[in-house]
């Protein structure tokens, strides 16, 4: 869905992972400041590896620097968040330029990981974890 606010034209779209939601807004001509929460990106992540693996999209298709990102995400931990904006920057690359989707897709960046936590059962302690058997 393409968007203008302010006078500058965006890409909005919004990633998933666990019960992480990131809403994503793709600026067209920006300088690669990268925003989540209001905060910059290596302030939110700090630990490297979630925020490289939150822009891999951008590095993948050469697209580091080329975009200004505004990124809205909440619920889940950090690694869940990292994933839930990975998917929300794939789906709005693929808004600005549809043939960036096979190589994104091939990555797997644009599947949406449905897995989620199982919930606890009756008669269980957890999700399947059973109280323990006594013989006697």
């Amino acid at each position: 869905m393409v968007t203008a606010t302010k006078n500058r034209q965006y890409h909005y779209s919004a990633g998933k992972r666990k019960t992480s939601i990131a809403r994503v807004k793709l600026f067209e001509g920006g300088s690669g400041n990268i925003t989540v929460n209001g905060s910059k990106i290596k302030e939110y992540f700090p630990r490297g590896i979630q925020s490289e693996n939150a822009v891999a999209p951008l590095a993948l298709t050469d697209n580091s620097g080329v975009f200004d990102i505004e990124i809205t995400v909440k619920g889940g931990g950090m690694s869940s968040q990292s994933d839930a904006i990975r998917h929300g920057i794939s789906r709005a690359l693929v808004l600005y330029n549809p043939e960036l989707r096979s190589q994104l897709k091939r990555e797997g960046y644009l599947r949406r990981d449905a897995r989620i936590k199982e919930r606890k059962k009756p008669g269980l302690k957890g999700a399947r974890r059973a109280p323990q058997w006594a013989k006697r």
